[in-house]
């Protein structure tokens, strides 16, 4: 929800003023003196970005007069934690995390939106599209995440102009697999999904303004017919395999056995230090229609339990949500920044570069807590139609009404 009003500057004085007026319980139960809870915001971080925040935290301290305490925790465990803390008062004021918890955040009443004011012209669209839920804005987003093609030059001079035209440059470089892409006993939905999209075929489809309807399973179009028989017959013909696990498809890809590797930027630096010249293009389309990535969207949430509002606000959004902070988060782990300035600094890079135009044509993962009733369906469907386990159509109908009725239920 863009929000337009001036920046409000609190100090210290007008900020405790503030935390003593609010009713509620402290934020967390990790803050040593109770006394000094609506004086405190608690901070859930992962190690990784901790040392970025340690210093934007002395910064608002400094100014303020708040004290911000940051709990390392780790970010798999961060979800289930503090959609179980934050109701009994015990869970942080602000936690990082993923975009597509929101739904599930929302649904269980522990996140409150985000005033990002003016500040939201500043940030990649694709970020704040991610972010926003029902009209509202729920994360200061940091950073964007989306798989690309990642090529060898050596062995493919020029990027592919469809799927097609990858698998023929393939098998002319004399390799067992054309292209490499991570599956595994469960096949792989994220990595396959721009594959999917490119024969019209999404999950959900999208309310006037942009927003996943969770009512509308579009999974089960005619799109995804014809993305189940193409499945099929990449798994007939050796393309596609269930035995290539991302171990597998990175080892081979770096030891130069194939041109081709549908990965995400984590992948990169083993490539390099293997001597892989790359380059990173757009996958290419198998339908017809783009091929567009999952872009996943990573943020600051802030507790709908915190007695501190207004200061969680502006830690987020005047200290977090500057080229400063954004651009160290960047150098620091690597995704490209969600705000377009650090964004476009990092984008000197050319890597960088490329992922972050790839993502710019992506879509936002869907944050809808239904995504969880996919998830449960959508892989095995996968996996056993890439392994002739039945006929396509069958398996793909049969996989969307399980998935129909399982959101029912």
């Amino acid at each position: 929800m863009k929000v337009t009003k001036k920046r409000v500057l609190l100090t210290g004085a007008a900020l405790t003023a503030l935390a003593l007026g609010l009713s509620g319980c402290s934020a967390s139960s990790e803050t040593p003196d109770a006394g000094s809870a609506k004086n405190t915001l608690t901070v859930w971080v992962d190690a990784d970005r901790a040392p970025v925040l340690k210093e934007a935290a002395a910064e608002f301290e400094k100014s303020s007069g708040v004290h911000v305490k940051l709990v390392q925790k780790d970010f798999g465990s961060i979800l289930d934690q503090f959609i179980a803390q934050v109701p009994s008062g015990k869970g942080p004021d602000i936690t990082i995390g993923a975009h597509d918890w929101i739904g599930n955040f929302v649904q269980n009443g522990v996140i409150q939106p985000v005033e990002l004011g003016d500040k939201a012209a500043g940030f990649e669209k694709i970020a704040t599209d991610a972010v926003t839920y029902q009209g509202k804005t729920y994360a200061v987003p940091y950073s964007i995440e989306n798989i690309a093609l990642l090529r060898n030059t050596a062995l493919a001079p020029t990027a592919p102009t469809s799927y097609d035209d990858m698998i023929a440059t393939g098998k002319a470089a004399g390799s067992a697999n054309p292209f490499l892409i991570q599956l595994g006993p469960q096949a792989d939905p994220y990595h396959l999904y721009p594959f999917q999209s490119s024969f019209d075929n999404p999950v959900f489809g999208r309310n006037a303004d942009g927003s996943y309807n969770a009512d509308d399973l579009t999974i089960g179009n005619e799109g995804g017919t014809r993305f189940a028989n193409w499945l099929a017959q990449q798994g007939k013909e050796g393309n596609l395999n269930i035995s290539i696990t991302a171990d597998i498809a990175k080892e081979k890809f770096n030891s130069g056995e194939s041109p081709f590797l549908i990965t995400g930027p984590w992948n990169v630096p083993d490539a390099e230090k293997a001597g892989i010249k790359l380059a990173v293009d757009p996958i290419p389309s198998a339908g017809g229609a783009p091929a567009q990535p999952f872009v996943g969207v990573q943020g600051f949430f802030i507790s709908s339990k915190t007695a501190n509002p207004l200061a969680a606000n502006e830690f987020l959004t005047n200290y977090l949500a500057t080229e400063k902070v954004q651009t160290a988060l960047f150098e620091k782990g690597g995704r490209a920044p969600a705000l377009t300035a650090s964004f476009n600094a990092a984008a000197s890079n050319p890597i960088v570069k490329a992922f972050g135009d790839v993502g710019r044509n992506g879509v936002p993962m869907p944050s809808v807590p239904a995504m969880g009733k996919v998830w449960q369906f959508w892989g095995v469907t996968q996996a056993a139609i890439i392994s002739g386990e039945g006929d396509p159509t069958a398996l793909w109908t049969k996989m969307t009404a399980d998935i129909a009725a399982a959101i029912k239920g």
